[in-house]
């Protein structure tokens, strides 16, 4: 789509940026490619930015900032606001006067500005701010009606249609309402109504059916009486039938005399396991189940409450019952079983039926759907309210946004922080400006190491450890020598308060121009120190190991045999050979300087620097160009990204704008400053005499060999 508006562009880190300056560019924002934003994406939280303000701007609540919803917030205030150019001066409040109220939502808002000050005791006021807004929710609390739906009990003053709704919300559910209490809404009360409804429908079917409740309200009593003895009872009868199949299966079916005795050193009560695996009587052919005498004792209850609640009431005052009787009283209860088992699984079967039914008789329902309706009524007049929020926040935020997520303006400005930069970093005598929160160090690590950008990856712990954060710190100036795992710093956050900083992992990559010329010689002078302490040391070992050897062969000497042989004599032609190589070697050494030094003085005196300072180029030139490939390179595109960012530009990090995110010290402008170190190092004279030895014998070697004669 081609756009109507004039942009102006202006060129930092590497590429074209666009720049904001009126609200007339903010409202344009729809046309402008969305190639061109530096930004699609942001996170909601780690960053340095208002978070109520991007969660009212973050509509799907999903944590993360996208470009429709930025338009959509930019959209909204210009179309609420008389004057867009607000936007753009960013003020604190907002005044009532500024609201366009030509739109049946500017005029909601504007009363809903005006009824927040009058309940606040300002009805004259003319500006609304956040400080206003602070008690909203508190505001909102106290009404009776708020707009989200949910009716709480406390806010019921009759005690019946109170109790319905605790009823409602003990079996079906309950959700939280503005005021915090917890309460219910339509769809709640619609499940609650149509379960009981469908609960008592069940009941009034058993009710109608005289072969379902046979026995009354006694019917599941009797019921639950059965089912206590049915598997035992049936046992006992087949025990029976298998006696009257076979007169010998009478007594070992009854249990033998050895399974009495494992009893009878026991302590036996009714409540015993072995005792109740007992059957229930004495096992006999055709034997009818007594029910008075010879019970088993972990049975008697149970049989006992059987013929109170089944037995009695069906068959009579009966002692004892048949096979056949068994079977037909079993039979009796299949309708209830076949009624219990298509009863509806639901918890408002807790109230009971009596309850159920109370509560469906009565009006209750049409009065909760009426409470309901009334909440729902002022949903709009709610909303209002919080788009009053909504809008100063907006007026307030918006164009910073912009310039943070549109372009990085405020980045590459030098004149204020980037909501993506959490603090400053002081460490290594230096301060570092490109610190960013970073929740999995490892996980950012993985990604950011693309950016070639030296990080720091440090743990961040204030209050005794009740506060940490994690952050990377981009060093961007000096060098990397001290730079080391366990290291110790100050971090300032952005409200000013100070964490301890502790350096846990380190993204290594060149720092500047400077480090990389010195490197060679560094790592030169590195390499000789840990050769000649690896040398040292194997001497010290050597010469201990000589001493060691030495007094024990001279403690030895005297149980030595006489006829060990002696010693070999002193080798002149082994050592004549050794030192000989030493002087071959230190002869080509003294080659080399010669030939430098011969070179260096053939040249004329002004040339003597010029030749030093190119031999120190040749040596740094190939370090110093891989270095400023690399720092050509930085990008910090991949740090964001790793954040949650969703970078649409690459973001270089130049030499320039790198060396002013990371300040070095230096001594305030006017300060005196004195160079006499009371404890300083004493200077020895011996290396500058070696100097000076090395120098003559590599002139007077040069001079024999007649390199000055030519």
């Amino acid at each position: 789509m081609k756009s109507s508006h004039t942009w102006k562009f202006f060129r930092a880190g590497g590429f074209d940026q666009v720049q904001l300056d009126s609200a007339a560019d903010l409202m344009a924002l729809e046309q402008l490619d969305q190639k061109l934003w530096v930004a699609l994406s942001c996170p909601t939280h780690g960053i340095e930015f208002d978070s109520r303000t991007l969660d009212m701007i973050d509509a799907d609540g999903d944590g993360q900032l996208r470009v429709n919803e930025v338009l959509a917030a930019i959209r909204w205030a210009g179309a609420l606001l008389r004057n867009c150019e607000l936007l753009v001066k960013s003020p604190e409040s907002l005044a009532l006067a500024d609201i366009a109220d030509d739109t049946e939502e500017g005029k909601q808002v504007l009363a809903s500005a005006r009824h927040i000050l009058k309940s606040l005791g300002k009805p004259q006021a003319a500006e609304i701010s956040l400080e206003d807004m602070a008690d909203i929710d508190k505001f909102l609390a106290a009404l009776q009606f708020n707009g989200d739906g949910v009716v709480c009990a406390k806010q019921i003053e009759d005690a019946g249609l109170r109790g319905a709704v605790e009823n409602i919300a003990a079996t079906t559910g309950s959700l939280a309402d503005m005021s915090g209490d917890n309460g219910i809404n339509q769809e709640i009360a619609d499940k609650f109504f149509a379960d009981a409804k469908a609960c008592a429908d069940w009941y009034a079917r058993g009710e109608a059916d005289a072969a379902i409740l046979f026995l009354g309200a006694d019917t599941r009593s009797a019921a639950e009486a059965l089912r206590a003895v049915q598997e035992k009872v049936g046992d006992y009868f087949v025990r029976c039938q298998m006696a009257s199949y076979d007169a010998r299966a009478a007594s070992p079916l009854s249990r033998s005399a050895e399974d009495y005795q494992q009893l009878a050193a026991k302590t036996l009560s009714a409540q015993n396991e072995d005792v109740a695996g007992f059957p229930l009587a004495t096992i006999a052919a055709d034997k009818p189940l007594p029910l008075l005498a010879g019970i088993n004792p972990a049975w008697r209850a149970k049989v006992e409450a059987l013929r109170a609640q089944v037995v009695r009431p069906l068959l009579g005052d009966k002692q004892n019952i048949t096979a056949e009787e068994w079977t037909a009283l079993c039979a009796k209860f299949a309708g209830y079983d076949a009624w219990q088992s298509a009863k509806p699984d639901s918890p408002v079967n807790e109230l009971g039926i009596d309850r159920l039914r109370e509560i469906l008789s009565g009006t209750y329902q049409a009065q909760i759907n009426e409470l309901i309706a009334q909440d729902k009524a002022v949903e709009h007049e709610i909303k209002a309210i919080r788009s009053v929020e909504r809008l100063i926040r907006y007026q307030r935020d918006l164009f910073k946004l912009a310039n943070n997520f549109v372009s990085f303006r405020e980045f590459y400005s030098g004149k204020h922080k980037s909501i993506f930069q959490v603090g400053t970093l002081y460490l290594d005598g230096r301060s570092c400006e490109l610190c960013v929160k970073v929740d999995d160090i490892n996980a950012h690590a993985a990604y950011a190491n693309s950016s070639g950008v030296c990080l720091a990856y440090c743990e961040l712990v204030r209050n005794g450890g009740a506060e940490k954060m994690n952050i990377a710190a981009a060093f961007t100036a000096g060098d990397s020598d001290f730079l080391m795992v366990g290291r110790h710093g100050v971090f300032y956050d952005r409200k000013g308060l100070d964490w301890n900083a502790t350096i846990v992992r380190i993204a290594d990559h060149p720092i500047s121009i400077r480090q990389a010329f010195w490197s060679p010689y560094k790592k030169l002078t590195k390499i000789i120190g840990e050769q000649m302490q690896k040398f040292a040391a194997s001497r010290a070992n050597a010469v201990q190991e000589k001493m060691v050897k030495t007094a024990l062969e001279s403690g030895s000497a005297v149980a030595t045999a006489p006829n060990t042989p002696p010693k070999p004599p002193f080798d002149v032609a082994k050592f004549a050979g050794i030192f000989a190589a030493i002087g071959l070697a230190i002869g080509a050494i003294g080659g080399i300087l010669a030939a430098i030094v011969g070179g260096i003085l053939g040249l004329k005196l002004w040339q003597v620097p010029l030749a030093l300072g190119g031999l120190m180029l040749a040596v740094s030139c190939p370090s110093m160009l891989l270095a400023w490939f690399k720092l050509k390179r930085r990008n910090l595109g991949p740090i964001l990204d790793a954040c949650g960012w969703a970078i649409n530009a690459r973001v270089r990090i130049n030499i320039p704008f790198g060396t002013s995110l990371t300040a070095l010290p230096a001594l305030p402008a006017g300060a005196h400053r004195s160079l006499v170190d009371p404890y300083a190092d004493k200077k020895s004279l011996w290396p500058y005499m070696l100097i000076a030895l090395s120098v003559f014998a590599a002139v007077l070697w040069a001079w024999y060999a007649g390199y000055f004669s030519r």
